[in-house]
């Protein structure tokens, strides 16, 4: 059978692919569907908005108290990762969708595991902020 699958790889024609063109247009039209996409998964995914919610919380705490580049760095990187995590997750889960509506221990599979990404960015993200705001919230109380 892998025999088989090389053969018609090879049968496949210079017609049958499709070239991609370059140019401003282009540019441009990808720039348009890497909105597209954020605007899907921003009104369509509740765990997004709450990520963005967070991200506000963070952001304007990290004003309030001044924190250093360096550990803005730290903070920007890590909340970029959640919300690049949260949109692989979101893609994996449309493509898993549009390969079957039926329930299927691999779809299953698939779509906890992209969750579970976003779980461990998510969790590893926590522990960049506590480094970051715990010290300067205690010395708020002490």
């Amino acid at each position: 059978m892998g025999t088989e699958l090389k053969e018609k790889k090879n049968k496949i024609s210079h017609r049958e692919i499709k070239v991609k063109t370059m140019g401003i247009k282009r540019f441009i039209n990808s720039w348009k569907n890497s909105f597209d996409g954020l605007k899907y998964a921003y009104t369509h995914e509740q765990s997004l908005l709450i990520h963005i919610f967070l991200t506000i919380i963070v952001l304007i705490t990290g004003l309030y108290f001044k924190i250093s580049y360096t550990n803005w760095a730290l903070i920007l990187f890590a909340m970029s990762l959640i919300i690049v995590t949260e949109l692989l997750n979101t893609a994996i889960e449309a493509v898993v969708d549009l390969v079957t509506e039926e329930y299927h221990p691999l779809a299953k599979v698939a779509k906890d595991c992209a969750s579970a990404a976003v779980f461990i960015v998510s969790l590893v993200a926590t522990g960049m902020w506590v480094y970051v705001f715990l010290p300067k919230i205690i010395n708020l109380f002490f």
